[in-house]
């Protein structure tokens, strides 16, 4: 008959917590990597934009082809929203995961109980106020904004001359932009999606 190894439970979760842990910290890694590429791609695309010399007369003939690519970094935008509020969810998940082993700890040992400052009723909500995660995706959605207002501002360029009415639409898609950055990640930010 063939030696059994016998299953440390110990171990097992000690292991499981390491890889829950990890998981956590990749997914605030990530959120961090995700914003900045975002911002240095919309920065250089725009600074390439600005540093460029163009008389009055030329940037009509440019204007369709700034409206593409405001239209393209307002897709980007939406995709950064997304990617943050996912990673956002699951560091989210991962926290939970992790309380649910130190919970499963205390329940066999209770004079260990506070030792632990977070436990599952008192894991910050995924969307907490003033969290670095949702100022990022405020950053976000406020540069989505901007680029989803120039995005109008070049078509309507493009189409004919600037005016009041113009103006009125372009802070008018700023502010929708906005909004719809914000409610999509709002959205998103939901565990178990």
């Amino acid at each position: 008959m063939a030696d059994k190894t016998k299953l440390d439970h110990n171990e097992m979760l000690q292991a499981e917590f390491n890889y829950i842990a990890n998981t956590a910290f990749q997914a605030n890694e990530d959120r961090s990597r995700v914003t900045s590429f975002y911002f240095v791609s919309t920065g250089s695309l725009v600074a390439a934009i600005l540093g460029t010399q163009f008389a009055a007369t030329q940037i009509k003939s440019v204007s369709l082809a700034f409206s593409i690519l405001f239209l393209v970094l307002t897709i980007l935008g939406a995709l950064t929203i997304a990617q943050l509020a996912r990673l956002r969810a699951a560091w989210h998940e991962s926290v939970q995961a992790m309380n649910q082993i130190k919970d499963f700890y205390i329940e066999d040992n209770p004079n260990i109980a506070s030792a632990f400052k977070w436990r599952l009723a008192a894991i910050p909500p995924t969307d907490k106020p003033y969290s670095i995660a949702n100022l990022m995706a405020i950053e976000v959605s406020l540069l989505g904004a901007l680029t989803t207002a120039a995005f109008i501002y070049f078509l309507l360029n493009f189409v004919g001359d600037i005016n009041l009415f113009s103006w009125a639409l372009v802070v008018i898609s700023f502010c929708v932009g906005y909004i719809a950055q914000w409610a999509w990640y709002k959205n998103l930010l939901v565990d178990n999606q």
